[in-house]
């Protein structure tokens, strides 16, 4: 049977061309920053300047830029970083290893995890601090007793994040591994450690943070190097100024080192 009408192809609308919104999210999202940043500089210059409080205490911009600018060219500053440096890196390393170790066994075995995983839980909110006088008496009043201590303090965090990566791992990988009757050390280097490289990354990006809190801290008890201890002669001195320049210094570098492990993790992701 012929067709009595001729068919049309039904008309096409016209689609706009996606346009990616990143960089100009990206732009705004740095203004704001900037705007925030250059509100807080202005209202500290402004508090400084309005007679509210005692001079030293909220002293000027320019103050505190001068103190900086002669901290950065100060041996002794580096001398004490170093050793802050060095106390918080191994803090870090050894926490990061057994927590890592405890993460892999306690998500790879369900009886063990069941078991030992709700200790860790509940020992993790405990302020390590108050273990430092036990550190002492352990390990002496060296850097050794402020290593331990930041030592506990990263561990609770990789060993959780490394617990709960452990229970995110694909099904399949884990039975592909056992099906070529892979060892222990095999499952944990080409498995384990593979897939849950963000989960240990963020573990180890908090514990870095508690490890250098609690480094800080314990040097400020008792020490007699370490931006710890500077600090606390700065404030002895009521050196308000050189105190806040030290601050500065400190969140800078602690900013720094957690950038580059968060890029690291958004890298693998």
């Amino acid at each position: 049977m012929a067709a009595t009408g001729e068919m049309k192809a039904p008309a096409r609308r016209a689609v706009a061309p996606a346009v990616s919104t990143a960089p100009v999210t990206a732009r705004r999202v740095l203004l704001v920053r900037v705007i925030v940043a250059l509100a807080v500089l202005a209202v500290w210059e402004g508090l400084s300047r309005s007679g509210l409080f005692y001079g030293e205490v909220i002293p000027s911009l320019t103050r505190i830029a001068a103190s900086l600018g002669k901290l950065l060219v100060d041996p002794v500053f580096y001398k004490n970083l170093q050793v802050t440096a060095l106390e918080t890196f191994a803090s870090l390393s050894i926490g990061a290893a057994l927590g890592i170790v405890t993460g892999i066994v306690l998500g790879a075995n369900r009886f063990l995890m069941r078991a030992f995983e709700p200790y860790v839980y509940y020992l993790s909110p405990t302020p390590r601090i108050i273990l430092f006088p036990v550190m002492i008496m352990w390990f002496g009043v060296g850097p050794a007793s402020k290593v331990a201590l930041g030592a506990l303090s990263a561990y609770f965090a990789v060993a959780l994040s490394t617990a709960a990566g452990m229970r995110q791992i694909d099904a399949i990988l884990i039975r592909v591994g056992r099906s070529f009757r892979a060892t222990t050390w095999q499952m944990a280097t080409k498995i384990y450690l593979p897939a849950m490289r963000v989960p240990i990354l963020n573990g180890i990006r908090l514990g870095m943070g508690t490890a250098i809190i609690t480094v800080l801290l314990a040097e400020t008890k008792l020490s007699n190097q370490g931006l710890g201890y500077m600090i606390m002669q700065v404030y002895t001195r009521f050196d308000m100024p050189g105190l806040y320049a030290l601050l500065i210094v400190v969140f800078a570098i602690a900013g720094a080192c957690n950038a580059l492990i968060g890029k690291l993790a958004r890298e693998q992701v």
